[in-house]
């Protein structure tokens, strides 16, 4: 593989990465590109193929990972694979731009392991889990099962929150977007 970096952003469900990630990524277009997870879960309405993700079936999933076509997987949820391609990373860092994530916390370890230096990684940190919580009712993308087997995996993620580069507490949005923007910076930089 190349020698681009990765700048990775992890958080609980519902914490606000999506949102943070694709603020950085307006903001530093000309330098970075989106990597697109592949995952087997069903796609939600205003999801599109190869774009927010490359929806794949857990055969064809578990085809790839056979093939050692992933960079790092993770079975997040019982039956719910997702992932990273090698050839997403290629792809991105032939363009001469280097990657951003946006992955599950386990996922985000993976990445930073792997990395190293190379990479950067950013935990977004939810105010609370009571908050996270509403953030994720409000949502309504969840049936309670669900919602209530995101919220145990919140409490246990939070845990190895110390593994990341950065804790980024997403209490106030406007404000976590310009910390993450002046962290991204400085990795640029580097």
């Amino acid at each position: 593989m190349n020698s681009g970096k990765l700048i990775i952003f992890s958080a609980p469900s519902g914490a606000g990465k999506t949102t943070i990630v694709h603020h950085v990524l307006k903001r530093f277009s000309d330098q970075l590109e989106f990597s697109i997870s592949a995952c087997t879960r069903a796609m939600r309405p205003n999801e599109v193929e190869g774009k927010d993700y490359h929806f794949m079936s857990t055969e064809d999933f578990k085809s790839k990972i056979k093939k050692n076509e992933f960079v790092e997987w993770e079975e997040v949820y019982q039956g719910q694979f997702y992932g990273t391609l090698k050839s997403e990373i290629e792809r991105i860092w032939n363009s001469g731009k280097h990657v951003i994530f946006d992955l599950d916390v386990q996922g985000g370890i993976s990445l930073k392991r792997k990395f190293g230096r190379q990479a950067y990684a950013v935990f977004v940190m939810p105010p609370s889990v009571e908050i996270l919580e509403l953030r994720l009712k409000q949502r309504q993308t969840e049936a309670p099962e669900s919602l209530a087997k995101r919220i145990t995996k919140a409490k246990e993620e939070i845990l190895v929150a110390g593994q990341f580069d950065k804790i980024l507490v997403n209490e106030n949005l406007e404000k976590a977007c310009a910390d993450a923007e002046k962290l991204v910076a400085e990795f640029l930089k580097k």
